[in-house]
């Protein structure tokens, strides 16, 4: 069995990293033998895995195969049949029953041990052992077969080493040696260990005849222990020669220490002393500077700016921790500390000093300008103060009070400066606006002492509200005979001085656009270049968005130390949100009569000609653009757009005007209408507006009036011609539509096209409407006889039978065409021409056009009557006493000679 043992576990378990532990030769129950063998093996992997293995030899040869493979885990029951009896039969319950018939009940009994040891070592899982005597299943394995086959396997699980493969050469040459190893395995074991015998004694003969040598070693090592004793001997003498040697470089070493340190702690004094040297020194030709220089020359001033700066560093600079309990830093502290409130001192004093120098040199040149259009420039001013500017920023981080101080003079001194230029530049402006002339400078200067005076005089010539709109200002009482009175009135205006222009031409508007565009030129740059200036010279960053912590002044205590406290207007700086809010309000205070001043202006051209509002608007918001893009948020970005609105707002106000008083005109009762003045007035707006707008940005407000305008002109249109009593309702609106058709088609303004396409549709049904009632005159029996025959074929009498009906026979009919010969209907004609001359006006000439369509009517009437005859009489004869010929003859003579 143990040699089977070995064969199976070289052949089929060392490949599979499996070790064969027990192993019992079996047959199937009841069956024909088949012997076979069950082994129970462990992987040497961990974890490990217990299986039973049934291998079977093969039929093929003389070699054994793996059959099938049971996990133990599976195995739920062990039947041993029975525990008192020797009986080889057991069965193993795994998924179901097998039935196995033991070689002999030793081998059994091993196999169930070497199972229940395994699972107790590796599983531990309840599995039920049924007739297994219970002096098997302990934990000491009984003497005997079941020893060497389960136990001593069981107790080699940690020992076991597999042989190396030199061994098993060694191994299978030795065997083959001896032919009958494996037949007879105690004759080659007896053999084994009789050659084992004869090497021993080999061993024993070798080791007695060296002994000699062995004794000769034994001496020499004895000479080596002497000698070992007398160096150690000496190895002590040195050692003690050596120990006051020592002592004395120990006492070195600790000398050389203290020399180090002292070196050190010297260095780092010699360190401190330079830091403070340079760094809490100030050079004696900066200290002159600051306490004496010259802040007018250009050499002076920079060597104040180069005191003034290492004077900062020296102030900020940072002192390492101790030296603030120095005489000599606190001393230096208080110098400087003296130093900074001397020279801010001087600075402030020099700096005022220089606005009032340079104020004094400013107004000296506001008489030369003051008869131009044109702004004094300031880059003298300004580039004078930018040589301080690294100076004021010095100030703001050292004496934040004093440059505030400063800030809110130089502030009040450009306001004050500023208001006497932009009042006399607008003075300027608003002349040349009302004339050049000496006469008109008279009349515009008395103008705010005249105004209530004209205002009442306006109300007695107009009944109007008083307010003098421009161009439309006379339209409140508007008649077709009235344009004269107009003019007179609107001359005696003007003679009185007053400020309105209802008779400004082209040259006139433009005149004042020039004058618009050039005030608001000048302002631009002027506005620009001194916020340009206020951010560099205060060192102010326009696009800072995050306010930096502000730098808090120091102040000299008792002691002579430099603390820092806040200044009383700390309050006041954190309120601002960013120093581009600090640019624009200086700004705001500076230019603060910039938008009055505007809106003034804008008020007297609005005065003069409402229609100024139109150029007004374009120029506004063009600047306006133009200041957004360079800085959507400056201050004439912001004053500008404030402007624009009372731009839009009078632009309103004036479009209301016009609605309004085109619902306030009236017409004359005992004159023909004609063109409505609003319409002729629409049509002079939309002519300016075109002109003004051609390449604007605020189209959009133009469009949006444009509709407000000519929905307000066809609402009053309609009005007007359903009042009119001396012309026809149908002249009225065909005449004012077909103005309005041809003004918008001649302007194409793209936003009216839908207007412009119903105007035509107005004029043509309403000269349609015309023609057909005026013609109804001329033949009006023919007319009338006729319309009774289409009533009775409408009654149902068929257009043949018509003849026989009393009222419309034949002789009727003769006797109607008679009452109309030729003569009688030219006369009728030329009768309708004169009255149709009388309806229509001159202004728009569209006698021909009516002419023409009631021609072209007369002859449709003239087919359909012939029609109805040739219908409704057949085979009668009758016709008419005059022709088409003699028809188109008579329009044209009558045209010819009126």
């Amino acid at each position: 069995m143990t040699a089977i043992k070995h064969a199976l576990q070289r052949d089929i378990f060392t490949p599979n990293d499996e070790r064969l532990l027990g192993i019992v030769n079996v047959c199937k129950a009841g069956k024909k033998k088949k012997n076979c063998f069950l082994c129970a093996t462990v992987t040497t992997e961990r974890p490990v895995q217990v299986k039973v293995v049934k291998v079977k030899k093969s039929d093929k040869g003389d070699f054994y195969k793996r059959q099938q493979t049971w996990e133990l885990r599976d195995l739920t029951i062990v039947d041993a049949k029975d525990a008192s009896k020797e009986n080889p039969e057991f069965d193993l319950h795994f998924e179901k029953v097998y039935k196995w018939l033991a070689s002999s009940t030793a081998e059994k009994n091993s196999f169930i041990s070497c199972i229940w040891k395994l699972n107790q070592r590796y599983l531990r899982k309840k599995l039920e052992f049924v007739n297994v005597s219970s002096q098997l299943l302990e934990e000491s394995v009984p003497s005997g077969e079941s020893q060497s086959v389960a136990g001593g396997d069981e107790d080699a699980l940690e020992e076991y080493q597999e042989l190396s493969t030199r061994e098993e050469q060694d191994i299978e040459s030795m065997m083959e040696m001896c032919e009958y190893a494996v037949s007879n395995a105690e004759a080659f074991a007896e053999k084994l260990f009789k050659e084992l015998q004869v090497l021993d004694g080999a061993n024993i003969q070798s080791i007695m005849a060296s002994e000699k040598q062995v004794n000769i070693l034994m001496q020499l090592l004895d000479e080596a222990l002497a000698e070992v004793d007398t160096i150690e001997g000496k190895l002590s003498s040195y050692e003690e020669m050596l120990q006051s040697v020592k002592d004395q470089m120990d006492q070195i070493s600790q000398s050389n220490r203290l020399i180090q340190i002292s070196n050190t702690n010297n260095g780092k004094l010699l360190d401190d002393i330079q830091f403070l040297v340079n760094y809490m020194d100030l050079s004696k030709g900066h200290i002159r500077a600051l306490q004496e220089g010259d802040l007018t020359s250009p050499r002076g001033i920079e060597a104040c700016i180069s005191a003034s700066e290492a004077l900062l560093q020296c102030i900020n600079v940072a002192l390492h921790p101790g030296h603030e309990q120095l005489a000599a830093v606190n001393q230096q502290q208080k110098l400087f500390s003296d130093l900074r409130d001397t020279f801010a001192r001087r600075l402030t004093n020099h700096l005022n000093n220089v606005f009032v120098h340079q104020g004094h040199d400013q107004s000296s040149t506001l008489s030369q300008n003051s008869a131009e259009l044109t702004l004094p420039k300031h880059s003298p001013l300004h580039r004078d103060l930018l040589r301080y500017a690294k100076l004021m920023e010095w100030l703001k981080n050292t004496q934040r009070e004093k440059y505030e101080g400063l800030s809110r003079t130089y502030v009040d001194y450009m306001n004050r400066l500023y208001e006497r230029e932009i009042k006399d530049f607008f003075e300027v402006a608003k002349i040349k606006m009302a004339g050049t002339s000496k006469e008109a400078k008279g009349k515009f200067a008395t103008l705010p002492r005249k105004e209530s005076a004209l205002k009442q005089e306006t109300e007695s010539l107009h009944g109007s509200s008083g307010k003098l709109t421009g161009s439309t200002s006379s339209l409140n009482k508007l008649t077709v005979q009235g344009s004269n009175s107009r003019r007179s009135q609107s001359s005696s205006l003007l003679d009185m001085g007053n400020m309105s222009a209802s008779d400004l031409d082209v040259a006139d508007r433009t005149k004042f656009d020039k004058i618009f565009e050039q005030v608001l030129s000048e302002l631009e740059p002027l506005c620009l270049a001194e916020q340009d200036f206020i951010s560099k010279y205060f060192k102010l960053q326009q696009h800072q968005t995050v306010l930096p912590p502000l730098a808090q002044p120091e102040t000299e205590e008792a002691d002579g130390s430099i603390q820092s406290k806040i200044p009383p207007q700390a309050d006041h700086r954190h309120s601002l949100s960013s120093e581009k809010d600090m640019v624009r309000l200086m700004m705001n205070k500076i230019f603060q009569s910039i938008e009055p001043e505007l809106n003034s202006l804008i008020a007297l051209g609005d005065k003069i000609d409402s229609f100024h509002s139109l150029y007004m608007l374009v120029k506004m918001s063009h600047h306006v653009w133009t200041a957004e893009n360079v800085d959507p948020a400056s201050f004439l970005s912001t004053t500008l757009g404030n402007v624009l609105v009372t731009v839009k707002r009078n632009f309103d106000k004036c479009i209301s005007g016009q609605i309004k008083q085109m619902e306030e005109v009236k017409i004359s009762k005992k004159s023909k209408v004609g063109i409505l003045p609003f319409v002729t007035r629409f049509e002079e707006f939309a002519e300016l507006a075109e002109t003004i707008f051609r390449n604007a940005e605020r189209r959009g407000d133009l469009d949006k009036a444009y509709v407000k305008l000519i929905r307000a002109v066809f609402m009053n249109v309609e009005k007007v011609a359903s009042e009119s009593q001396k012309t026809p309702r149908d002249v009225v609106m065909m005449e004012n539509f077909h103005h309005i058709f041809s003004t918008l088609s001649r302007l194409k303004i793209s936003c009216l096209d839908a207007e412009r396409r119903e105007a035509k549709h107005k004029y043509t049904d309403h000269l349609q409407s015309y023609v057909i009632n005026s013609l109804g005159q001329p033949l009006e029996k023919l007319n009338h006889f006729f319309e009774g025959v289409e009533a009775r074929v409408a009654q149902g009498v068929r257009e043949e039978e018509v003849s026989y009906q009393l009222a419309f026979n034949k002789q009727e009919l003769r006797k109607v065409i008679k009452e109309y010969p030729g003569k009688e209907v030219k006369r009728g004609l030329d009768n309708l021409y004169k009255k149709v001359d009388k309806h229509l006006c001159e202004e728009e000439s569209l006698l021909q056009v009516v002419w023409h369509s009631m021609q072209d009517e007369f002859i449709r009437q003239y087919k359909h009557f012939e029609g109805l005859i040739g219908r409704c009489y057949p085979g009668s004869g009758i016709t008419m006493e005059f022709t088409i010929q003699d028809i188109l003859e008579y329009f044209s003579s009558i045209a010819q000679s009126h």
